[in-house]
């Protein structure tokens, strides 16, 4: 077999740390690649680069891409409340397709003869790897050990023990996936539909800190651009300081029940803080800010948003068509969504908004009106009711 230049998606995990050392070990130039979505911290970085050399990799490169994620993808389904079922906010799911692109790139830089990643056969991340691929970096082989050889982990970890590679392996009651928007936990009472994660499978806990307090998100046309009383250039940062804020109350906590992109139900965990808090407060200031229709035709656009970054459908020429419908509809989405933040949970306050809407001089609902009189609104009842009357003046009848 003739030796290529293969790029390895690589997690630091036993299958990508196994797809690396077997591909060098038959003479391949392999290069490891970790795509940061938001999910290593630097320690883990410096681990990954160490791993991957004695693991006989010629190169290791850490692909910084939670800028990218966000600019091409956070953003719309921040504008759009993107939630999956009305629960699961696409954690990990949508940070695969970034992490795929960037990797994707890093091949074609580098003249690549081939991509490996350590999906197995049965999950989503290998259609949400192999679909970017095969798009973003045509004619380059796509090579999976772990799928295609059918192997166990303890087939990994032997071949790894064998050839002088020891890393603690052990497969763990849970596994979690960890990133910027989120972690998700698979594996252990999941796996029972009857039941749901005890205290010790979550990684936050709620801090002795974590006193009822109030949480306030500041927005400009959609964007996060404060919290509390502190400012931000960056909405990432923002995230992470919301994620900071949430996570020691342990909120965001959940389990998801879906379809997968291979056609079975599958069962997540997931713990998002920062998702659940700004998806809230950014949906609460839509209430006031946007117009009935505005709202509507926007749910719809980002339902559709949801499942395709989800299905891995990214790619397809419709997505900035949506996305163009979703920052146009941000254009007075403008002001401060106020939250009261709790052990485990957290309600909505109110919001402060030059767009208000409720602020109308018109009127105020329940209370008065200027904008019409007595007689005109007995008039457009009348009038609107005009079908119904109609329909059960014909069928008097019926009964409802």
């Amino acid at each position: 077999m003739s030796k290529k230049k293969i790029v390895v998606a690589f997690s630091g995990g036993l299958d990508t740390s196994y797809t690396v050392m077997r591909l060098a070990n038959e003479g391949n130039e392999v290069y490891a690649a970790c795509a940061n979505t938001g999910g290593f911290s630097e320690e883990q970085l410096k681990k990954n680069e160490e791993n991957a050399y004695r693991l006989g990799a010629k190169a290791y490169v850490t692909l910084d891409v939670m800028q990218e994620y966000y600019e091409k993808s956070l953003k719309y389904m921040i504008f759009g409340n993107v939630l999956r079922n009305n629960c699961y906010p696409i954690s990990v799911s949508s940070e695969r397709i970034f992490q795929a692109l960037a990797i994707a790139r890093y091949a074609r830089e580098i003249g690549a003869d081939a991509i490996a990643h350590g999906s197995t056969g049965a999950g989503n991340d290998q259609i949400r790897f192999d679909m970017t691929f095969l798009v973003m970096a045509p004619g380059v082989e796509i090579i999976t050990l772990t799928r295609d050889q059918k192997l166990t982990r303890q087939e990994e970890v032997d071949y790894l023990n064998e050839h002088g590679f020891f890393a603690d392996f052990t497969k763990l009651k849970y596994s979690y996936n960890v990133g910027i928007w989120g972690t998700s936990i698979c594996g252990g009472e999941l796996l029972d539909p009857t039941q749901g994660l005890p205290e010790e499978a979550y990684l936050k806990h709620v801090t002795a800190e974590a006193q009822n307090a109030l949480l306030k998100i500041q927005f400009e046309k959609g964007e996060i651009v404060g919290v509390n009383d502190e400012k931000f250039d960056n909405p990432v940062k923002a995230i992470q300081k919301i994620e900071e804020i949430g996570a020691s109350y342990a909120i965001g906590r959940d389990c998801n029940v879906g379809d997968t992109i291979i056609g079975i139900k599958g069962r997540v965990g997931f713990e998002a803080a920062a998702p659940k808090l700004i998806i809230e407060a950014h949906r609460l200031l839509e209430k006031s800010t946007l117009s009935k229709w505005q709202q509507y035709w926007k749910d719809q656009v980002a339902n559709w948003y949801g499942m395709f970054l989800h299905e891995s459908q990214y790619l397809e020429p419709v997505m900035p068509d949506i996305e163009a419908m979703l920052t146009s509809s941000q254009r007075h989405v403008t002001g401060t969504a106020i939250l009261r933040l709790r052990p485990y949970g957290f309600d909505t306050v109110g919001i402060d908004s030059p767009n208000d809407l409720t602020r109308s001089k018109l009127g105020e609902y329940g209370e008065t009106q200027t904008g019409w009189t007595a007689d005109e609104a007995k008039g457009f009842i009348k009038v609107t009711s005009t079908p119904l009357r109609v329909y059960y003046g014909i069928h008097d009848k019926e009964e409802r």
